[in-house]
């Protein structure tokens, strides 16, 4: 088994203990968590690719950690989690040749992690990415586990996919909802999950005219029509990733609020690891009188405002502090690797892969004109296009966390990078800061990118016509 599973290890405390800091790991014999362990494991939220659980037993290796468990489609099609020479298809195994480790995972669990570990972080910095490690589990745990958490799960999700029972381990990370491992006694921390997106107009000369739009209005936008045609929204949010990665404290403010009001999927607060603002596995209610008032009482544990004014308190301080980390200027930077947009992208990928271009074959001669350069380019050039787009697409995808803890009364630390001073309630809190989600994209999901990239700005373009067709009429 590949060493990056969380092994035993022995000491005089316990019959065995856990090795989690830096990248050696200490090990002497597999652990594999059972059946008996699965009712420990609570639902904390989930994704599109994976379910997210946290630990609430006694076990001090797991205190503070969570969970992440692989999905299956519920239409039967699923990856049965062989141990193979590589998780990594051939073409993929080309282009991340300059990875070792990663071109050589036994299973895709650990593909994901050694991405994380070899590629984001770098990128990103060590101080902002954890990896994680991966822990043995039987198909007894999984299937415990999902009878567990399936009444929690939201109905569309359960319809659409399963706890992936051919997974043989799990990743295993820090709950970063939490300000230190799982000690909870010494003060309250409050956590807000952001979905950033991207944070940049494309300006890619592959972009077409029936496309250009795109240079003009965020992907999150023209998204949001896709979103509330499919009926997964029932009111287009107004937040704007712009504003969140501008490095102005008025516009990324604004951004906060939005996201409040509308949080979809996109925003979520915790107090001690407990949700208690935004959707579990999903999108989330837009926010009416009754979510901000339940939401207000929820933070006077930890801001000390007058009543009615600690939200407004928790926005300022997310602002300060996001502000004030420079992390979005970050994963900026590793968004914007892409400089070619999925529709140059996509020629590069139909050359790696020796297929006939399917997008020039639609085109006409004068049209397919556009991408000669990108068909004549080089294998290496080609692998570089579409290995920077999938980083990129990693970093458009990922969630930021942010946990705050504040100063007991009296407590006159130092003041550093690592906290913000509340004017308004006269606090100073501590912070740290993680991306988290940074899962690995497939190659062979490109043509999966394209089609949707086409269908959103198609239903964008609808919207805007029937909208000034109402103008008219109006």
């Amino acid at each position: 088994m590949h060493c990056y599973c969380l092994m035993k290890c022995f000491n005089e405390r316990s019959p065995f203990s856990f090795s989690f800091s830096g990248k050696q790991r200490c090990w002497m014999e597999e652990v594999v968590l059972t059946e008996k362990e699965a009712a420990h494991w609570v639902f904390r939220g989930e994704g599109a690719a994976n379910l997210v659980l946290a630990y609430t037993g006694s076990f001090p290796a797991f205190i503070g950690k969570v969970m992440r468990i692989r999905k299956a489609p519920r239409n039967g099609a699923h990856a049965v989690n062989k141990r193979s020479p590589s998780a990594l298809t051939a073409h993929e195994r080309l282009l991340w040749r300059d990875v070792d480790e990663l071109i050589s995972s036994p299973d895709n669990e650990a593909a994901g992690l050694l991405f994380v570990r070899h590629v984001m972080e770098p990128l990103l910095g060590s101080n902002y990415v954890d990896a994680g490690m991966h822990v043995l589990v039987s198909r007894e745990f999984l299937e415990s586990v999902e009878k567990n958490i399936i009444y929690q799960r939201p109905a569309w999700r359960v319809d659409s996919a399963q706890v992936d029972k051919h997974c043989d381990s799990v990743l295993l990370m820090s709950d970063h909802s939490l300000f230190t491992h799982g000690d909870l006694d010494s003060s309250p921390c409050i956590s807000v999950e952001i979905k950033p997106k991207c944070g940049f107009l494309p300006l890619s000369r592959f972009i077409s005219e029936e496309t250009e739009i795109k240079k003009r209005i965020t992907r999150f936008a023209m998204h949001q029509a896709l979103k509330l045609h499919q009926g997964e929204t029932m009111l287009l949010s107004e937040y704007n990733p712009l504003d969140l990665f501008s490095g102005s404290k008025e516009k990324i403010h604004k951004a906060i609020k939005d996201l409040f009001t509308t949080p979809q999927n996109n925003f979520r607060v915790f107090i001690n690891g407990s949700l208690i603002f935004g959707g579990l596995g999903g999108g989330a209610e837009d926010t009416n009188i009754y979510i901000a008032k339940a939401f207000e009482d929820a933070l006077k544990s930890v801001v000390q405002a007058d009543d009615g004014l600690c939200t407004e308190n928790l926005l300022t301080l997310v602002t300060e502090a996001v502000q004030k980390s420079g992390v979005l200027d970050r994963l900026l930077e590793v968004q914007k690797v892409d400089t070619v947009d999925i529709e140059g992208a996509i020629h590069a990928y139909y050359d790696i892969t020796c297929q006939r271009c399917m997008v020039c074959k639609e085109l006409s001669e004068e049209q397919a004109e556009r991408y000669i350069s990108l068909h004549s380019a080089s294998l290496d050039e080609s692998l570089r296009i579409v290995r920077d787009y999938l980083i990129a697409t990693t970093a458009k995808d990922c969630s930021l966390i942010m946990c705050f803890r504040p100063r007991k009364e009296g407590d006159t630390g130092s003041i550093s990078n690592n906290n913000v001073y509340l004017e308004s309630t006269n606090q100073t809190f501590d912070f740290k800061v993680y991306f988290i989600d940074l899962d690995l994209k497939r190659m062979s999901k490109m043509e999966e990118y394209y089609e949707l990239d086409k269908k959103i700005v198609s239903c964008y373009r609808e919207m805007i016509k029937m909208d000034h067709r109402r103008s008219q009429t109006c």
